[in-house]
C-alpha cells in the first residue's frame, strides 16, 4: 500500500511516519511538503489556491491524504478530475465527533481553519458547532515552540464548557490530547485520518 501525504508544514512528516510504523505495518508513505499553499490560502482563501493544489496533487499520481485542514476541502473536491482518491485528514475525525455528541466545539490555531472545519462537520451531520481560535497558539507554532503550542491548545480545551466533544481542527494539535485534563472527549485527526485513507486504499 502506497499513500502520498500532502502537508503544509514539515513537522507533520515524522508524526505520520511514526503512526505508519506503529499502526500500519507494510504501508509506504510518501510526503509532499508545500508551506506556501497555506500561506497563500490564508490571504486569498482556499478557493484562491485551487489551481496550485491541483498541480501538487497531480504529482502524486495516486491516492492522497491532505493533512492541512484549510485546503482539505478544495483538495478533496479535485478527486473526480484527478481520477484517484483525495481524502482530507479531518473527515474521519468529523464523523467520529458527530457520532460522539450533538454539541461540538472546534478549537483552531488559525482563523482560516474554522470555516472549512465547521463546513466539514456540517457535511457529516453536525447541527450545533462552536468554533474557537486559541489565542497566541499559531505564533508559538511558527516560532518552533511546539511544547508551548500544545500546552496552549490543551489549556483552551480545558476551559471549554457546555460541549459533548472537542475537535482539534489542525493535525499539528494532536499532541495536546495527552495534556488535557477535561473529561470532555478530545479528538485529533492524524491517527483517524491515516487509518481511513489506508482502509480506503485497501478497499478501492
Amino acid at each position: 500500500m502506497t499513500l502520498t501525504l500532502l502537508h503544509t508544514a514539515a513537522v507533520h512528516v515524522p508524526v505520520f511516519d511514526a503512526l505508519g510504523e506503529r499502526e500500519h505495518s507494510g504501508a509506504v508513505l510518501r510526503h509532499l511538503v508545500r508551506p506556501g499553499l497555506l500561506e497563500r490560502a490564508r490571504v486569498v482563501g482556499p478557493e484562491g489556491v485551487r489551481a496550485e493544489v491541483r498541480e501538487v496533487l497531480a504529482e502524486a499520481a495516486g491516492p492522497v491524504l491532505v493533512t492541512c485542514s484549510t485546503i482539505g476541502g478544495v483538495a478533496e473536491s479535485l478527486a473526480p478530475e484527478l481520477g484517484y482518491p483525495v481524502l482530507r485528514v479531518d473527515r474521519a475525525m468529523a464523523a467520529r465527533a458527530v457520532a460522539t455528541g450533538a454539541r461540538i466545539v472546534v478549537l483552531a490555531a488559525l482563523e482560516s481553519t474554522l470555516g472549512p472545519s465547521t463546513e466539514l462537520l456540517g457535511e457529516e451531520g453536525a447541527r450545533e458547532v462552536r468554533g474557537l481560535v486559541v489565542p497566541g497558539a499559531w505564533g508559538l507554532f511558527e516560532a518552533g515552540d511546539v511544547g508551548g503550542y500544545l500546552r496552549a491548545v490543551a489549556s483552551a480545551a480545558d476551559r471549554v464548557k457546555g460541549a459533548d466533544v472537542i475537535v482539534l481542527a489542525q493535525a499539528s494539535m494532536a499532541g495536546a490530547v495527552h495534556l488535557v485534563r477535561t473529561r470532555i472527549p478530545v479528538l485529533a485527526s492524524p491517527a483517524l485520518g491515516l487509518a481511513a485513507a489506508l482502509a480506503g486504499e485497501r478497499t478501492g
